[in-house]
């Protein structure tokens, strides 16, 4: 089992990252209205019509996709970590806390957490290169 856990962690997490994508990307669900007087309307207003949260969903895609992949996991890691921090970052700060202990939050940090454990190996050159 130790073997496959990070197979099956990558892989869920991917599938996650790659749903939200696409649900976007490709208008498969209505986007819910945000009013426009709250920090999140007013967060949403500056990014939604520059084009900035498109750029982000593409990454969300290939990030989830790399991640799936065994190969290209730690790629996918560094392309996903600060799309996470960002999201645990809004939901702290632009939301007041609201939602962090939702299971969709909890389950993609703890994935990401668990994958980097799991390759701890590989993310120690970076990290010796560093000090």
């Amino acid at each position: 089992m130790k073997k496959w856990a990070p197979i099956i962690a990558g892989i869920i997490l991917g599938l996650l990252f790659i749903m939200a994508s696409a649900m976007v990307l490709f208008k498969l669900a209505p986007i819910p209205e945000i009013p426009k007087d709250t920090p999140p309307g007013q967060f949403m207003a500056a990014f939604g019509p520059t084009g900035y949260m498109t750029f982000i969903k593409v990454l969300e895609m290939v990030g989830g996709i790399l991640v799936a992949i065994p190969k290209s996991r730690n790629i996918g890691l560094l392309i996903l970590g600060p799309i996470i921090v960002n999201i645990l970052a809004y939901h702290t700060f632009v939301l007041g806390g609201v939602g962090l202990n939702s299971p969709m939050i909890l389950g993609i940090a703890a994935l990401a957490l668990f994958l980097m454990w799991a390759e701890r190996k590989a993310w120690a050159g970076l990290w010796n290169r560093v000090s």
